[in-house]
């Protein structure tokens, strides 16, 4: 397995380049199982193996999926004149939480589905009830077998009004596709605000739907008879700009994030404007420059949008573990979110983990060592104390990496990280 090799204390200083959603691009390749027209989706990620994982899938269900282009002028094109298959099989659902997404927009289409559950996930077993109940208030018959998720709705599904009994990006998201092609009205209460609802909501209208309300709790579906084909940009991806501004935090130095917007991640910048980080916003983007004096200790909770984005949650933890003073950061959105504590530790971090919350308290240095990635944004969160740390650090199973980020060593090195990926064959030498 590819390795990732940091040798931290240089400042960053230069310019990143900010791409599109993975979190919102996956749910608009959804959208092309609803109309037989090309959905063209641009500023998309798709060196990222979850959206390759998901291409993979859409083909199977009888979709063409292509893409031309490259860097921020990349376009897919995703045409599904006919679904050939509407079984969404094990071993490519295994891959990726975001498949369960497949499920209405099939029901809708073809008012049938056999979807393979999911299984569980590293960082908490994000169960697919509010999916399935959702489905089933808009009239699917909703069968577990050998697996699999079975849901029929013979006469299509139909409008109806669904209380969410917590907040859910993505029910929130599938119910929205599936109610568009739904014959009545939907309302969807309680619903989840995040930037990546509102784009995709802004996409659906873009192909015929009828949608009010998101960015609010409460949205409201028209359904139609047939949906038709658009172009749709992807909104920039708010967790790869909160990432980034975090690295400058952590290691120092000043850096141009070109359409990078503040507006998608109020909350976290207001924490790292506390925590001595400024923003600048000009010519389309934000800079971001590090404090002189280090960092201050903050406070942070995640939870939903508006809140403090529980995936900037481990970055911003590794931000302060060289902080002055002390920080408690508490997680309220997944259980078994604090597994890179561990790692952060052995690069001698002072971390106390009490049950849904741990107090980090900063230390001068930290110090390289080789440490293992656990998920995606654990493992983004080690290459930023990489940054910070004296002497080399070795970052292990990097392959979760290179499911939410791209390039992430070119953009960190092109700004003077000392990072290099490490190939397989280099790294058993």
């Amino acid at each position: 397995m590819d390795k990732i090799r940091i040798r931290g204390g240089k400042p960053l200083d230069g310019t990143i380049e900010i791409g599109g959603a993975k979190n919102a691009a996956l749910p608009l390749m959804v959208c092309g199982l609803l109309t037989d027209e090309p959905l063209t989706l641009t500023n998309i990620p798709s060196t990222l193996m979850d959206i390759r994982t998901l291409g993979e899938l859409l083909t199977q269900h009888g979709s063409e999926v292509v893409v031309k282009g490259e860097g921020a002028g990349r376009a897919m094109t995703i045409t599904t004149k006919n679904i050939t298959s509407t079984t969404a099989p094990y071993d490519l659902v295994r891959k990726m939480r975001a498949s369960i997404l497949v499920l209405g927009p099939l029901v809708a289409r073809e008012h049938e589905a056999r979807v393979s559950l999911p299984g569980g996930c590293a960082i908490g077993s994000r169960p697919v009830d509010l999916h399935l109940d959702g489905l089933a208030a808009l009239g699917a018959e909703i069968e577990l077998t050998d697996g699999y998720v079975v849901a029929r709705a013979p006469g299509g599904l139909k409008g109806a009004e669904v209380v969410f009994p917590k907040v859910s990006v993505g029910a929130t998201e599938h119910l929205m596709m599936a109610a568009a092609l739904a014959k009545g009205t939907t309302t969807l209460i309680n619903a989840a605000r995040e930037p990546e609802v509102v784009d995709l909501a802004v996409c659906l209208n873009a192909m015929g739907a009828e949608i009010t309300g998101a960015g609010t709790d409460r949205i409201v579906i028209v359904g139609k008879d047939r949906l038709h084909g658009a172009t749709h940009e992807v909104v920039p991806d708010r967790i790869e700009i909160g990432t980034y501004m975090m690295a400058v935090g952590i290691a120092g130095g000043r850096v141009f994030l070109p359409r990078a917007r503040i507006d998608l991640l109020k909350a976290a910048v207001k924490s790292m404007r506390e925590a001595g980080i400024a923003f600048t916003e000009r010519d389309g983007g934000v800079e971001v420059t590090a404090p002189k004096g280090g960092l201050k200790g903050v406070d942070v909770v995640t939870e939903p949008f508006p809140g403090f984005p529980t995936d900037l949650q481990a970055q911003f933890m590794a931000m302060m573990t060289v902080c002055n003073g002390a920080s408690m950061v508490t997680e309220t959105i997944f259980e078994n979110r604090f597994m890179h504590v561990p790692e952060l530790g052995r690069m001698g971090a002072n971390i106390t983990v009490h049950g849904s919350s741990a107090l980090v308290r900063g230390v001068p240095r930290l110090t390289g060592a080789p440490v293992m990635a656990t998920d995606l944004r654990a493992s983004v969160s080690l290459v930023l104390a990489g940054l910070a740390a004296q002497g080399e650090t070795i970052v292990n199973r990097v392959y979760h990496l290179d499911r939410g980020y791209e390039r992430l060593e070119a953009k960190l090195s092109a700004c003077g990280a000392d990072i290099e990926r490490l190939k397989e064959s280099m790294a058993a030498e």
